[in-house]
């Protein structure tokens, strides 16, 4: 972590929970982002959401009043698509809904002998068929790809499982460990400092998850802020680890955290 929060260099939020929670934006988002931005402060928005490809997400955020570009954004299944291609697999089996299949339009569906199964968040298109599927298809020897490891997320109207439940049951299941492709993997926090042309040591990041948020920016010495919206905001966090760096209401306190004046 920098010595000073004033030292950071560029700034990868996190999404749902943290910028936004159901159909709204957390109140002072917008405006937290915009201060950011006229400090000079490059941004990356780095999500696992899996159900929405990147191209929709950002019309959605756009929409609902968040000034961003659809480079800026960093994806799940984007950084899956990417590690895919440079393993040389093109034939895939998807557990996404078909939405998010626009992420992978260069890959070959395949359900008869995939090369790769890549395991997002179904939502209520799980079924014990679906679950079968891939498991049989990673005991044949497919690569077993893991888009996170998140066990639950807030909708907004309460929490649900998430894709981590199912990856779980998988590893149990097969005795394999999946590739994990999204936060906090290492890779996944390097690529945004890389975006941003800082070091990983200069990079805050912000989130609502201990266990993706945090996690990952300490494993790579960034900057771990944690906002208590989303999930965490009904988390005891004397309790829990790992430890952020700094707690914040909200993402609206975020620029006066950094040093950054508003207006």
């Amino acid at each position: 972590m920098p010595d000073q929060l004033e030292d950071i260099g560029g700034v990868l939020l996190d999404l749902d929970g943290t910028v936004f929670v159901g159909d709204r934006l957390v109140p002072g988002a917008a405006d937290a982002v915009r201060a950011l931005r006229r400090a000079g402060l490059p941004l990356r928005f780095g999500t696992n959401a899996t159900r929405t490809p990147r191209a929709a997400l950002v019309q959605r955020l756009q929409e609902m009043g968040l000034d961003l570009a659809p480079e800026e954004v960093l994806t799940a299944p984007l950084a899956a698509a990417s590690w895919l291609e440079k393993k040389g697999l093109w034939n895939v089996s998807l557990c996404l809904p078909e939405a998010t299949h626009a992420d992978f339009r260069h890959f070959t569906l395949e359900e008869t002998s995939p090369q790769a199964v890549v395991v997002g968040d179904l939502g209520t298109e799980w079924d014990f068929a679906r679950l079968n599927a891939a498991f049989r298809h990673i005991m044949d020897g497919a690569e077993f790809v893991a888009l996170h490891r998140n066990p639950y997320w807030d909708t907004g109207q309460g929490l649900a499982l998430d894709a981590g439940s199912f990856v779980t049951a998988l590893e149990y299941a097969t005795g394999r460990e999946a590739m994990l492709v999204g936060k906090p993997s290492a890779a996944f926090f390097q690529a945004a400092a890389e975006a941003m042309g800082v070091e990983p040591f200069n990079m805050a990041v912000v989130g609502d998850d201990l266990g993706t948020d945090v996690a990952g920016a300490l494993s790579c010495d960034a900057a771990a802020i944690l906002v208590k919206t989303g999930k965490s905001q009904e988390i005891d966090l004397s309790r829990r680890k790992p430890k952020p760096d700094l707690v914040l209401d909200s993402i609206a306190s975020l620029p006066t955290a950094l040093g950054v004046k508003f207006g």
